[in-house]
């Protein structure tokens, strides 16, 4: 069988390349990938697996007519708040490949915000026609329960997501705190240099070691390295491409501070305390689930000194998942395997 897989992938983001990296790992032997990717030649040097370029038309309906299952392959694909055309580029995909008779398969999937009614038209379409369909969080799974469409609940497949040593990691000093910061417009100038204001004390009252890890190195090195610039020595811009890596960063850090969603999933996963600063309702849900402390960036203290007050007092006593917790997370996000498996081979 091969399968096409849909997500937003070659296009620089650690979460979702970790999303596609799972997706690989748990994908049924007897099924070949066809990857959509926005770097085709980034994509098939890293995972040794056929591609298509995204945006070219032709080869996406060639690789369609050659496929039998079409998967969108996790995350935040069908939401209109940072783009009111994704959704149509994924739902279009999705009913063309509908039509065709391909076996589709949602996966995964954090659903929305959905703002506009011709989104939410269209999203609830193509789900209602999915062969099977996962999702991550339960405000997705609520949204398909009011559609009454059948789906299956299970924590992010990222926590599965296997690890690999980072290699000079542990000649950097320690103890270590990780820190992921995102560019968007809530993250103002000003509210940056209050964090990074913030992080500086906090470093100098812990003594760790600041390790800044660009998630999506479009949006978040420059980031990086401004916050580096107030550091110099007492921290390291760490850019890391292979998503095992990224998630493996974590087993040699005390703490994280986290924008991104899959920086949050991998540090709590990896037993790290973190600390959540969201900018999007899916990190709001993380927090809930997880109950991770943390801030609204929009909310953000305009006093850097509570600021790193907090993080001091979350780093001393603060706790980190419990291994018990871990293991049912990472066993339960091996259902997403199990849907897979389901739908592929029915």
């Amino acid at each position: 069988m091969r399968a096409l897989l849909s997500g937003y992938y070659g296009k620089g983001n650690g979460g979702d390349e970790a999303l596609l990296a799972t997706l690989l790992q748990m994908l049924p032997p007897n099924v070949s990938p066809v990857v959509l990717s926005g770097n085709p030649q980034e994509t098939r040097q890293r995972y040794g697996v056929e591609v298509c370029d995204r945006m070219a038309f032709l080869s996406v309906m060639q690789a369609l007519q050659s496929c039998d299952a079409l998967i969108w392959g996790g995350g935040s694909l069908i939401q209109d708040a940072t783009s009111a055309i994704s959704p149509f580029y994924y739902g279009g995909m999705m009913t063309l490949a509908q039509r065709m008779g391909l076996k589709t398969v949602a996966w995964a999937q954090g659903i929305g915000p959905l703002k506009r009614k011709q989104t939410q038209w269209l999203a609830r379409q193509t789900f209602a026609h999915c062969t099977q369909v996962s999702v991550r969080d339960r405000a997705s799974a609520g949204l398909l329960h009011d559609w009454n469409i059948p789906y299956v609940l299970a924590p992010d497949p990222v926590w599965a997501l296997e690890a690999k040593p980072v290699p000079g990691l542990w000649d950097l000093p320690a103890p270590r705190v990780a820190v992921t910061l995102r560019s968007h417009p809530q993250l103002t100038a000003m509210r940056l240099s209050q964090i990074t204001k913030a992080l500086v004390d906090f470093q100098k009252a812990t003594q760790t070691f600041i390790l800044l890890l660009p998630f999506q190195k479009a949006q978040d090195l420059s980031i990086a390295q401004a916050i580096h610039s107030a550091f110099r020595d007492v921290s390291q811009v760490m850019c890391l491409e292979e998503p095992e890596l990224l998630k493996g960063v974590f087993r040699g850090v005390e703490m994280a501070i986290g924008m991104r969603l899959h920086s949050l999933i991998m540090a709590a996963s990896e037993g790290c305390r973190c600390f959540a600063l969201s900018y999007d309702p899916k990190i709001n849900r993380l927090m809930e689930d997880l109950d991770i402390p943390g801030w609204d960036v929009s909310n953000l203290p305009e006093n850097p000194d509570e600021i790193s007050t907090t993080w001091v007092e979350h780093y001393a006593n603060g706790n980190p998942l419990s291994t018990d917790k871990i293991k049912f997370l990472l066993d339960r996000a091996f259902i997403h395997k199990e849907i897979l498996e389901i739908a592929l081979n029915s």
